[in-house]
């Protein structure tokens, strides 16, 4: 039997949020958007690569290093099953929860054909602040 520390060490291993996305080192992996390219049109994270599931065993050629995947948000798995045909391609791979949800509801850009928009942070999921922005 797994114990608990196993257990979350690979969640840790395997998932991250959009937090540390945001914040991570440029180039220390792709961002991959693997939804529909109506959804992506709609808008996608800043610096993604547009590559749906069914595309990635014949395009993943195209990806050098670690890998991190999205999808819409919680309720949605399409990051998850991207994850796992990066992760069967032999790639280090890590799903990051809560997709393009969490990634508005913090408050980070989201890039449209229009150019880039952001909403006020939902105070559930971001830290709050004073109505000056302080």
């Amino acid at each position: 039997m797994r114990t608990a520390a196993e257990i979350f060490a690979e969640r840790l291993a395997t998932q991250t949020d959009v937090a540390d996305v945001r914040n991570a080192e440029p180039g220390s992996f792709v961002l991959v958007d693997s939804r529909s390219k109506q959804a992506w049109d709609q808008g996608h994270l800043p610096g993604a690569v547009h590559m749906p599931t069914a595309e990635i065993a014949g395009r993943a050629h195209e990806i050098e290093g670690a890998v991190v995947t999205y999808c819409w948000g919680p309720g949605c798995n399409g990051a998850t099953r991207a994850a796992l045909e990066f992760a069967k391609l032999g790639y280090e791979v890590r799903e990051m929860l809560g997709g393009v949800e969490y990634w508005i509801r913090e408050g980070f850009a989201l890039r449209t054909p229009t150019g880039d928009v952001t909403r006020i942070p939902d105070p559930l999921t971001a830290p709050a602040t004073d109505a000056c922005g302080c």
